[in-house]
């Protein structure tokens, strides 16, 4: 039989998802033994679920620790597995990783000191860990740093870290030294999160180091008094660059930065939902002035957590240039107004859009046709109301969107949510579904539901439709 030329099979193995037949294939030849174990330690770190196999892993770490450093242990009375101070691996495994994240490393220590709280083992054996994998691992392209652990300050710390692309940074633990250290040697990333920001030299040092910087991610567990203007200004200073922005509860950082992000083509915003009374509001409010000020002619995702503002982002979509393919808004409070105004500027503005998940009224469902006629690429629209309860005076107003969805929906469209609360007739849901008999619904989900909107009768017409075909799924959780 002739012989697989080596290349080929590397392809092979690494499509392979199933590791009993990874494992299987090592028993085959040495050849085959030395194709698999690199493809194998790549990705255990990230997917093994297994406690046994884990040990077993583990346990290889830590007969790689060089010989100083089990000294070093054995020193501070921290003791090793022992055929792991015996046995000579086969092959030098680290060189194969991708670098640890605190989870795998806390794994370690965790076998190792039986969960013992001595801090200074911990430390100690979590600083030889990360020696280890700074000097063997070349070439890392990504590293989620939360360890107080100055990573960047060990032997090998440059070679290791030069090429990341991908930094993920806590600053609860990490000092502005070590950030400092970093932005020496690290000039090539491509995405940051950044974790709890300060107003850290090294940061920005860190920031304004990066040559091509296109991502950015600020998240804070909580809202801070205290504000963060060289922050703000290292982020404009990147204008050129950035075209991913994602926010999640920041508005401690002056957000005047916001207008100078020219070239975004995605954002990102969360926050968590905040008293009226509360004093953070008139930072959102400030935030919603800066998001209307701004122009992002480049814009093709936007997803919205929970803000008021309806109006500033119908003046943001005006300044587009038709580029808007998905907007999400999700969560948002019930005293929201102009959410007509938002369907409008989107019917007029984004006629490439594909995906529209908004907040709309019964008065919205005039502004819903137009949307329909003008957005011919439509696949997923999504219609919540912004209510849980409607007085509606028994009147079925649900009917009058599912006749426009029938009438004026592009061939495209073929996931629908809508609201429960509008109420629909039995005859208007029949109606509705029979006419995609022709044309498969993808998707058909209810929102905000409740009993007395739903009946068993309804429910029964979207059970046989989905029984049918005509339905591919269907997601209604009645409450």
């Amino acid at each position: 039989m002739s012989k697989l030329n080596l290349d080929c099979l590397a392809l092979i193995f690494n499509e392979l998802k199933d590791k009993k037949s990874l494992h299987s294939c090592l028993l085959v030849n040495k050849e085959w033994c030395n194709l698999v174990v690199p493809i194998l330690w790549k990705s255990f770190l990230c997917y093994e679920e297994n406690e046994e196999n884990k040990s077993i892993y583990y346990n290889t770490i830590l007969s790689l620790l060089s010989s100083s450093s089990k000294q070093l242990l054995i020193n501070n009375n921290i003791k090793l597995p022992l055929p792991n101070l015996l046995d000579s691996p086969l092959f030098n495994y680290i060189s194969f990783c991708k670098f640890p994240n605190s989870d795998i490393v806390n794994g370690v220590i965790n076998m190792v000191l039986k969960n013992h709280n001595n801090h200074d083992k911990k430390y100690l054996l979590e600083q030889e860990i990360y020696k280890l994998f700074i000097t063997q691992c070349k070439n890392i392209k990504e590293l989620y740093w939360k360890t107080t652990q100055q990573l960047s300050l060990f032997p090998g710390a440059s070679t290791c870290f030069s090429n990341l692309i991908k930094l993920n940074i806590n600053l609860d633990y990490i000092n502005s030294n070590s950030l400092e250290e970093m932005a020496k040697y690290c000039k090539n990333l491509n995405e940051l999160s950044i974790h709890n920001p300060k107003d850290s030299p090294g940061l920005i040092s860190l920031i304004d180091s990066q040559k091509n910087l296109k991502e950015i991610f600020l998240y804070s567990v909580k809202y801070k008094e205290r504000t963060y203007e060289k922050l703000s200004d290292s982020l404009s200073r990147k204008s050129n660059s950035l075209i991913k922005l994602e926010l999640s509860n920041i508005i401690i950082i002056p957000l005047s930065f916001l207008t100078s992000l020219v070239n975004l083509t995605t954002i990102f915003i969360f926050f968590n939902e905040v008293n009226e009374h509360d004093d953070d509001i008139k930072k959102i409010k400030e935030f919603q002035k800066y998001l209307a000020m701004s122009e992002f002619p480049n814009l093709q995702i936007l997803s919205i957590y929970w803000l008021l503002c309806f109006k500033e982002l119908a003046n943001l979509i005006e300044k587009t240039n038709e580029n808007l393919l998905y907007l999400d808004i999700y969560n948002t409070p019930r005293n929201a107004t102009n959410t007509g105004m938002l369907i409008s500027s989107i019917a007029n503005n984004c006629p490439n859009i594909k995906t529209l998940r908004t907040y709309i009224e019964p008065k919205d469902f005039i502004h819903i046709k137009s949307l329909l006629l003008n957005c011919k690429n439509l696949k997923e629209v999504k219609f919540d109301s912004l209510y849980a309860f409607i007085n509606l005076n028994d009147n079925i107003l649900g009917d009058e969107l599912l006749d426009i969805l029938i009438k004026f929906s592009p061939k495209s469209l073929n996931i629908i949510t809508i609201s429960a609360i509008w109420k629909y007739s039995i005859d208007g849901f029949e109606n509705f579904f029979e006419n995609y008999r022709d044309c498969t619904l993808r998707q058909f989900n209810l929102c905000k539901n409740y009993d007395y909107d739903i009946t068993e009768d309804h429910k029964a017409i979207i059970n046989k439709y989905v029984d049918e075909g005509v339905i591919r799924s269907s997601v209604c959780t009645f409450y």
